[in-house]
């Protein structure tokens, strides 16, 4: 076999082992190393070792030094430096922040105020409950960035309220699948973090390009959900006084204070400071996990064990990405060695495709990772293949990042492995049947591809504020 061929079958075996469940980040360390000990193998090196023996030298001394020659290997060397270099990067610094940020926030009984509250301040819009729900998705999605807490809780605590308001089950529970994703995309969003480490784009200008989209999506979201309420007002009933109280209107702008406000603001403080480069964004996020624990002890939340649990999950989840990133590095350049990214940009450049052809095939690709693999190892794994290919298409890495970002929504949209779905129906009522749940998440699917369409359509959707702030 050749190098290529042998990049082929090691990308192959990995794709394999993914189906059958071995974990990833381990997966790709093995496979680096295994397959980077075969491309780097140098004889001449492993038996320098022995020839330093003494013609007297005892078996212990043989044995030791058969060892050192076994792992004078430079995959080791480059296993090592990968490591060093994620750990160094200050960009994923900010990962950690952000996530103690959403988990210090989850935990503090805010979600549970903003709920509440905006439920109240939109009574009198059809489909005010649904409304109420998806915004207060997408302000902890963006807070969070962590899809599966989102869904979970926003799952707990609006779900039943929906529901008991007589809303169609599949109408509900589509609501907070789709408003659980939403912080993939809105910054401070962790997966553009990602991307920004991978492709080496500025994380600030990808923050800025996402802001229009993001809110295009939630607005399309929207506009859907009070249409449906005016169309069918059986799916999504007014809520009637037992279920939502009449507040005078200063009474509602005092609960929005103390619940909407005071987390729209440490968001708004946290992006403004990265936009504006007033700060960095490890500087930022710093600021933003120092407004979490303040907004939770200002909300009497901030108990001992609920500080331990988000330091816990902040460590589990920096480590998974942290290791992703080592495995991905290591056997990228493996795969890169033997040949293997230029085979593929060979393929590629040689189907004489269009620039649009080449993002529709991209696009796809990504689309069906989705279904077997989270966000995180799509970024890491496969996106730096199409990464070498963006400049002969023409492709501006900082568009193709931000189409990649509303395309991975729906990793957690398409039946039949949409993740959301399986995270709301595992705290969801018995009765209510996955069918359900992924029928109530299809117009929000349909409403993904609308908005990919339209920043395709309207690059400066994407341009316009990057380039009002940061120039060309």
């Amino acid at each position: 076999m050749t190098d290529p061929q042998i990049a082929l079958s090691m990308l192959g075996i990995f794709i394999l082992l993914v189906f059958l469940g071995f974990p990833i980040a381990f997966t790709l360390m093995a496979l680096g190393i295994g397959f980077g000990y075969f491309a780097y193998f140098d004889a001449g090196r492993m038996w320098r070792a022995f020839d330093r023996l003494p013609v007297d030298a005892d078996s212990w001394t043989s044995f030791t030094n058969w060892i050192e020659g076994f792992f004078n290997n430079r995959i080791f060397d480059l296993f090592i430096n990968q490591t060093y270099t994620v750990m160094s990067n200050e960009v994923l610094t900010a990962i950690p922040l952000f996530l103690f940020m959403g988990y210090v926030v989850e935990r503090a009984n805010i979600v549970d105020r903003l709920f509440s509250s905006l439920n109240v301040a939109a009574k009198n819009i059809p489909g005010s409950m649904g409304v109420a729900a998806l915004i207060t998705c997408a302000l902890f999605a963006t807070a969070t960035g962590i899809v599966g807490a989102v869904v979970t809780l926003m799952g707990l605590l609006a779900l039943p309220a929906m529901l008991k308001a007589r809303y169609e089950p599949s109408f509900a529970a589509g609501i907070i699948c789709a408003g659980g994703t939403l912080g993939i995309l809105i910054p401070p969003s962790i997966m553009l973090i990602v991307y920004a480490a991978a492709s080496g784009v500025s994380i600030v200008r990808l923050y800025a390009g996402a802001m229009l989209p993001g809110f295009l999506l939630v607005g399309l979201y929207l506009v859907y959900v009070v249409g449906r309420a005016v169309l069918k007002p059986s799916s999504a009933p007014r809520p009637t006084s037992d279920e939502v109280p009449d507040m005078p209107k200063v009474e509602v702008f005092v609960m929005l204070v103390k619940s909407f406000f005071p987390l729209a603001v440490l968001i708004l403080s946290v992006l403004g400071s990265i936009l504006f480069g007033l700060a960095t964004p490890t500087e930022a996020a710093s600021i933003g996990a120092m407004g979490g624990l303040v907004l939770a002890a200002a909300y009497r939340a901030l108990t001992f064990q609920r500080l331990r649990e988000s330091v816990y999950l902040t460590v589990r989840t920096t480590a998974m990405v942290c290791w992703l990133f080592v495995g991905s590095y290591t056997f990228s350049a493996v795969f890169s060695y033997l040949g293997g990214e230029q085979l593929i940009s060979e393929f590629v450049t040689g189907l004489d495709l269009t620039p649009l052809q080449f993002l529709l095939l991209a696009q796809l690709i990504i689309f069906l990772l989705g279904w077997p693999l989270e966000w995180s190892e799509i970024i890491i794994i496969f996106v730096p293949i199409f990464l070498p290919l963006l400049p002969h298409f023409g492709v501006d890495p900082l568009f193709f990042g931000i189409l990649v970002a509303l395309n991975l929504q729906t990793s957690f949209l398409t039946p039949p492995m949409a993740m959301s779905a399986y995270y709301l129906k595992g705290i969801a009522p018995p009765e209510m049947r996955l069918t359900q749940i992924f029928a109530g998440i299809m117009p929000f699917l349909f409403m993904v591809f609308l908005s990919m369409a339209l920043v395709y359509l309207f690059p400066q959707l994407v341009f316009t504020l990057p380039e009002a702030i940061y120039g060309k």
